[in-house]
Parts: structure tokens; sequence; C-alpha cells
């Protein structure tokens, strides 16, 4: 553990933390560091992506997405190039926050990452951004023409569970698609309509079609 802090709130956590033998008192140390809401701890809670141990990554996780816009930065600074794991969470993390500042990053690796976890969090982050926080209302037009773009295409990916998270993804922004964007609305109903129509897994088919139910 490298993460130290002179916080009097944060370091009898820490300490709890250091002296975590198992699994699972890891992940209960982690858990009351996520309570603690403390802005201090993201450092602490994004190196917790990266330990092999899904429920304090969960917690972390969690942590991450409560403390808000702060974690932000820090979460896009140090994403782990080399441990995709870590890479997953912390997109989840970005995904759960909907920070605008997130997009290009989740673009990115929804389409290019090598790793399926990670391009399934990227896909379902990219169509549950905050569209509202957007600076202006050109960036919000923009933002949701490359999502768009980005979910269409990555209903291609060779993975079941990636096409799945686009197309919740693609429901999500189809009911945030700003006026200015609504001709191509018919192209995501048409998407979805060929994945109901085309698509190997019968679970994908199913979600599809509610996602065009609740579009309706």
């Amino acid at each position: 553990m490298t993460v130290s802090s002179g916080s009097p709130q944060l370091q009898p956590l820490l300490d709890k933390l250091h002296s975590a033998g198992t699994a699972e008192t890891v992940r209960f140390a982690v858990e009351d560091i996520a309570a603690a809401q403390l802005v201090e701890a993201v450092p602490i809670l994004i190196e917790v992506l990266g330990y092999n141990n899904p429920g304090a990554a969960v917690a972390a996780v969690d942590g991450l997405i409560t403390i808000g816009e702060p974690a932000v930065m820090p979460l896009m600074e140090l994403l782990d190039g080399f441990n995709y794991g870590a890479r997953a969470w912390a997109l989840r993390a970005l995904a759960g926050i909907g920070d605008p500042r997130g997009i290009d990053l989740l673009v990115k690796a929804a389409v290019e990452d090598f790793a399926l976890s990670v391009r399934r969090a990227a896909a379902r982050g990219v169509g549950k951004l905050h569209w509202q926080e957007f600076s202006g209302e050109g960036d919000r037009v923009a933002a949701q023409s490359k999502a768009l773009e980005t979910l269409i295409q990555v209903c291609d990916d060779p993975e079941w569970v990636v096409r799945y998270a686009a197309v919740t993804g693609l429901e999500a922004l189809g009911h945030a698609l700003e006026s200015q964007l609504a001709d191509e609305r018919p192209h995501l109903i048409a998407r979805l309509e060929t994945v109901v129509l085309g698509d190997e897994a019968p679970a994908l088919q199913a979600r599809a079609k509610l996602a065009l139910q609740r579009m309706a």
C-alpha cells in the first residue's frame, strides 16, 4: 500500500486497510472508506480497483460514484493501461458518475480495447452520460451524435455481452436524444430492430425488443 494521508478522518480507515489480512477484511475496510465519502480517499479507492478482490472493487466503484465529480480527473489520469481488470472497474466508475469529460475515453474504450470487460463497461457508460451537464446545446448535440455512432458500431462487437451493453446504451440515449438529432432516431430504431431479428444471442434479441417497446 503506497497511499497515506494526514486526514484525521481518513487515516484510521487506511490503518484498518493496512492491517487487513484476508480478502473479506480488505473488502470491509474498503466499504468503510467508501462510506466516508471523503474526496481525499479517491486515490486509494482507485488503487483498490487493481486488487484481485472483486468485492473490494465493487465497494471502491460505489464510493467513487458517490464522491462524483472530484473523482473524474483522477480516474482518467490514473487509468491503468496494463491491468485490464482495473481499467474495467475504473470505466464502470466513470460511467456511473456520467461526467461529460469521460466521453472520449469511454468512446475509445468501447470500440478499441482488447478486453471485453472494458468494452462492456465503456459501452454501457456511453449511453448514460449526464447530457444536461454538457456546457452548451452544441456540445450536447455533438456528444450525442458521437455516442450514437459508437453504440451502433459496438452492436457488431464479437462478444454478445458487449453488444448487450450497447443495446442498453442505445435505449438510454434514445430517451435523451436532442431534438436536433431527431433525424437520427430512425437509425437508432433500425439498429435495435436488426438486433431483434438477426442477433445470434436470444437474450440480446429479447433485450433489444424490450428497448424498442420502452421507446415506443
